[in-house]
C-alpha cells in the first residue's frame, strides 16, 4: 500500500504545516545518515523508529497534525517531518528499483479539487459549531479569489478573514491556513462552499449574500451637503454627522464607505489645522467614492455587492505562528504624528500585511525616518522589522489586511537576516514580468470601489537593469526606469518627504549598484506602471530608503526632460477642475471655475475623450443654474468618470 498523501507532500508543504526550519534539519540529519527504520501496516499507518529513541506514528487519516512522537513535543517536531521524507525517500528508491516511476502514463491525471470534498466529511473533521458561524457567513454572503489546484500547485481560497490552502488533494487533514482557533474551522468550511460554487478556472467565487444592495442610509446625502459647502463649510454640525454615520455604517458591517467617510473627517481635520498633508485631489476623490460603491452596488453585473461595501470582512482574525519578509516601510505624517508603515510580506497566504505605529512629533525636532530607526515596535527596533525576516506567535490580522503583535513573554516576536528570501516569495508577490502584472491590475475594478486594504499594491520585482534615473527639482521628485528580467519596465517615483529627508538619495545610490529587486507599491497611472519603493534589495543587502540618514543637502542628477501626454495632461485638467469645485463647494462655484471646467472639456474634446468632455459640458451648465441636485449629480458624474479613466489610461 503506497501512502499517496505523504507522497504528495512538497517540501513547502511541510513548511506550511510545520516550519522551513525544522523540514531543513530533518533534511540534513537524513543526508547525514540518520534514518529511521519505516513499519507500513496494513491500514496505511507508517511507524518510524528513530536512531535517537524517539518513535513517530503516521495514522493513514487526519494528516500531520494527527501524527504522534514519543519526543516529547507536542504537536510540530523533526521527527514527524523526518519520517515523512523518509517515507518519500525510501518509495523514491522502491521505485526507481522496480522502474514503476519511469512508466508513462497515458493520461495526465486530474488532480482533485476541493470542491469534492462534502458536508458530511467536512462535519467528521471540523468542529460542528463552526458550521453556524458559516451558515450565518453565507447569508451575509462573501467572496473569495481562488487559486485551483494543479499538477505543481495546491487549491488556494483567500477568505476575508484568513487563507486557506489544500496542500493534498481531496484531504482535510493536510489542509493550511493562518487562522487560528475556531476561525480555523470556519475558513476552511467556506473555502470548501466556495470552490463548490463556483465554475473550474474562475478566479473568484460568490457564496450566498442578499440579492438587493444595503442601503447606505444617510452617507449619500451627508456627501451632497459636504460637496455643495465645500472644505470651509463643514462646521461642527456636519462633522459630528458625519462621524455617527460612519459609526452606523461600521455596525451594520458596511465597511468600506465607513472608512470612506472616516478618511474623509480626517481630511477635513487636516484641512482646519492647515496641515500640508491636506490634498483637494484627495479630499474630491473621497467624496466621489460614497456614490461610487452605492451605484456598483445596486448595479446587476460588476464586482459583488460585498466587496463594494466591504460586508463579509470581520473585524479581526487570529494567526498561529507566522514567518513573515519585510517589503520595508513608510514613513509618514499624519497631523501631528509621525507613522511608520511596515511591509511583511506572508509568502504562505500570497498577501502583504500592514504593521504600523505612530509617535508625536515633538515641538524642538523634525523625528525623521532615521530617529525612528531604533525605536521598538513588538520588541523589536524598526530598522530591524523593516529590513529582515519576522517571526512572531502572537499575530492577529484585521479586515485591512493590517497586523497586530503581542508583546509579553508569551508572545515572542523576533528578527532574522533578510538574505535572499525574497527568491523565495510566491509569484502573487515577486514580480519577474511587469507586463503580465499590468495586465493583472488591469482586469482589477476601479479603486473607487475596491476592497480598502493596506497593501493591497506592493510588490517585490525582480531588476534586470536600470535606466534613466535623474532627479525633477520643481516637482522634487526622483524618477528612474527599471526593466524586469522576464519583460516589462516601470517607472520607479519618488517624492522628496521632510518625514525621510535622506531617502531620495538613498534610491539614487542603491540603483546605482546593480540592485538585484526592488518592492513598494505599484500602481497604474497615465499608461504606465509606477513603483513607489519602499526597499531595494543590493548586493550588499536591502536598503530601507525612508530610516537613511539625510539632510537634503546631497546633490542628485538632474533627470531628462520628460515629454508631455496629451490624453496625460488632460486628465490632469480635469481632475483639478473637479477638485477645485470641490474643495470651493458646488455653491460658491464662480466665473473662473467655470472656465475651468470648461477648459478641460475643451482639452478632453480635442484628445478624443468625447463621453468624459460631454460630463464636463454638463456640468458647467449646471454650474450656472440655481439647482443643488443638478449640480452634484454631474459633478458626481464627470468625477468618477474622470478618476476611473484616469486610473485605466
Amino acid at each position: 500500500m503506497r501512502r499517496e498523501d505523504l507522497l504528495t507532500l512538497t517540501p513547502d508543504s511541510l513548511a506550511a504545516l510545520a516550519n522551513r526550519g525544522l523540514v531543513k534539519r530533518a533534511a540534513k540529519e537524513l543526508d547525514a545518515g540518520t534514518v529511521p527504520d519505516l513499519d507500513l501496516a496494513a491500514d496505511g499507518t507508517v511507524t518510524a523508529a528513530f536512531p535517537d529513541g524517539a518513535t513517530t506514528v503516521l495514522p493513514a487519516a487526519g494528516g500531520l497534525e494527527a501524527a504522534t512522537c514519543t519526543c516529547g513535543a507536542a504537536a510540530k517536531c523533526r521527527h514527524r517531518v523526518g519520517a515523512v521524507l523518509a517515507y518519500q525517500r525510501a518509495q523514491g528508491a522502491s521505485d526507481d528499483a522496480t522502474g514503476e516511476a519511469a512508466t508513462p502514463q497515458a493520461e495526465p491525471e486530474t488532480v482533485a479539487s476541493p470542491a469534492a470534498i462534502t458536508d458530511e466529511q467536512l462535519r467528521e473533521t471540523l468542529a460542528r459549531h463552526s458550521f453556524t458561524a458559516a451558515e450565518k457567513a453565507r447569508r451575509a454572503g462573501y467572496t473569495a479569489r481562488l487559486v485551483w489546484p494543479g499538477p505543481d500547485r495546491p487549491a488556494v481560497a483567500e477568505l476575508p478573514t484568513c487563507t486557506v490552502s489544500f496542500l493534498v488533494p481531496g484531504q482535510l487533514g493536510y489542509v493550511h491556513t493562518d487562522a487560528t482557533g475556531p476561525a480555523r474551522d470556519l475558513g476552511i468550511i467556506l473555502a470548501v462552499w466556495a470552490f463548490r460554487e463556483a465554475t473550474e478556472g474562475d478566479a473568484t467565487s460568490t457564496v450566498g449574500g442578499d440579492t438587493v444592495a444595503p442601503d447606505l442610509g444617510e452617507a449619500p446625502a451627508l456627501i451632497e451637503r459636504v460637496l455643495l459647502a465645500g472644505v470651509e463649510g463643514v462646521d461642527g454640525v456636519l462633522s459630528a454627522a458625519l462621524s455617527r454615520e460612519a459609526a452606523a455604517l461600521t455596525k451594520r458591517r458596511l465597511h468600506w464607505p465607513a472608512g470612506a467617510l472616516n478618511d474623509l473627517i480626517d481630511h477635513v481635520g487636516r484641512y482646519r489645522d492647515r496641515a500640508a498633508s491636506y490634498d483637494p485631489q484627495r479630499f474630491a476623490a473621497l467624496l466621489a467614492e460614497i456614490p461610487a460603491r452605492e451605484r456598483a452596488s445596486r448595479s446587476a453585473a460588476g464586482t459583488p455587492v460585498s466587496q463594494n461595501l466591504g460586508t463579509e470582512e470581520t473585524a479581526e482574525t487570529p494567526l498561529t505562528l507566522v514567518r513573515l519578509s519585510s517589503l520595508g516601510c513608510r514613513i509618514d505624517t499624519d497631523g501631528d504624528r509621525r507613522t511608520a508603515e511596515i511591509f511583511l510580506a506572508h509568502p504562505e497566504t500570497g498577501m502583504v500585511l500592514t504593521l504600523r505605529r505612530d509617535w508625536e512629533i515633538p515641538e524642538d525636532r523634525l523625528l525623521t525616518g532615521h530617529d525612528l530607526a531604533g525605536r521598538r515596535l513588538a520588541g523589536c527596533r524598526l530598522d530591524a522589522l523593516a529590513s529582515g525576516n519576522v517571526v512572531s506567535e502572537a499575530a492577529v490580522r484585521t479586515a485591512a489586511r493590517t497586523l497586530k503583535v503581542g508583546t509579553g513573554r508569551l508572545a515572542k516576536t523576533q528578527t532574522l537576516p533578510l538574505g535572499r528570501s525574497w527568491n523565495d516569495l510566491p509569484a502573487t508577490l515577486r514580480v519577474t514580468n511587469l507586463d503580465v502584472l499590468a495586465r493583472q491590475l488591469s482586469t482589477l475594478p476601479p479603486s473607487l470601489i475596491r476592497a480598502r486594504v493596506a497593501a493591497e499594491s506592493v510588490r517585490a520585482i525582480a531588476i534586470a537593469e536600470v535606466a534613466d534615473c535623474g532627479y525633477n527639482p520643481a516637482t522634487q521628485t526622483l524618477e528612474a526606469v527599471i526593466a524586469a528580467p522576464d519583460g516589462g519596465t516601470a517607472r520607479v517615483r519618488a517624492v522628496h518627504r521632510p518625514a525621510a529627508p535622506g531617502a531620495l538619495e538613498a534610491i539614487e545610490t542603491a540603483l546605482d549598484r546593480h540592485p538585484e529587486a526592488i518592492a513598494g507599491r505599484v500602481l497604474r497611472h497615465r499608461g504606465e506602471l509606477i513603483i513607489e519603493p519602499t526597499a531595494i534589495l543590493t548586493p550588499a543587502g536591502p536598503v530601507v530608503p525612508d530610516l537613511v540618514p539625510g539632510d537634503d543637502a546631497a546633490a542628485l542628477d538632474a533627470a531628462a526632460t520628460a515629454t508631455a501626454d496629451p490624453v496625460s495632461a488632460a486628465l490632469e485638467e480635469a481632475i483639478t477642475a473637479c477638485a477645485d469645485l470641490a474643495h470651493r463647494g458646488l455653491r460658491q462655484a464662480r466665473e473662473p471655475s467655470r472656465r475651468r471646467v470648461e477648459g478641460a472639456a475643451g482639452a478632453l474634446q480635442r484628445t478624443g475623450l468625447r463621453s468624459l468632455a460631454a460630463d464636463f459640458i454638463q456640468l458647467s451648465k449646471a454650474l450656472g443654474e440655481d439647482d443643488d441636485n443638478a449640480r452634484t449629480s454631474t459633478w458626481t458624474a464627470a468625477a468618477i468618470r474622470t478618476l476611473v479613466t484616469a486610473e485605466l489610461h
